[in-house]
């Protein structure tokens, strides 16, 4: 008799725990598929803020030398806001957000004095590579090599692209990682421009 309630036992258990497979298979589909959305409808393009131990502080002490050999001393350009473009020509983000960069270096143009001063900062390839990269894509701001990637290390820039805005007063304002707008970066100059005055 008891093995008689034991078999049907087992039978009404097995019974009632087959139906809960599909259902959590159904759940597991749902997570998946709204974690696969989100994932999609996020916009990779646009640069994301990322901390560092330098905001809110004085810039490094960078050097490097411009393309027509020139030095550069970052501490000679207070005075002006500057945005650094950490850049390899061979990155694809990097060859991506150029367009972007064009318009933005435009529109700082636009505002005479108080436009930002743009920067490449070249972390990889050679001087005749990146000069082949803006014959070809455009722009004409000025790219810092620096030697034993002297800049890059300073800035703690492992990848590229990243870009920083330092304040007139050398003060680092912004890091940011991946891709960025021309849109993204005007908006955020002027509303630190707003804040400064």
């Amino acid at each position: 008799m008891d093995d008689a309630m034991d078999d049907g036992m087992d039978e009404h258990t097995a019974k009632r725990s087959r139906p809960l497979a599909p259902w959590i298979v159904l759940v597991v589909a749902i997570a998946l598929g709204g974690l696969f959305f989100a994932l999609a409808s996020a916009n990779p393009s646009s640069g994301a803020t990322a901390d560092s131990p330098l905001i809110g502080r004085p810039a490094p002490e960078a050097t490097g030398t411009l393309s027509d050999g020139t030095s550069f001393d970052l501490s000679r350009r207070k005075g002006s806001w500057v945005v650094l473009n950490f850049f390899d020509p061979d990155c694809i983000p990097c060859v991506q957000e150029h367009p972007e960069l064009i318009e933005f270096d435009a529109d700082q143009e636009l505002l005479g004095a108080d436009g930002a001063e743009l920067y490449s900062v070249i972390v990889r390839g050679s001087q005749d590579e990146v000069e082949a990269f803006f014959d070809e894509r455009g722009g004409d701001w000025p790219a810092i090599y620096s030697e034993f990637d002297d800049f890059p290390v300073a800035f703690g820039v492992a990848a590229v692209p990243e870009t920083w805005i330092i304040d007139p007063s050398g003060v680092v304002q912004l890091r940011m990682i991946s891709k960025v707008t021309a849109e993204q970066l005007n908006v955020i100059l002027q509303q630190y421009r707003e804040q400064y005055s």
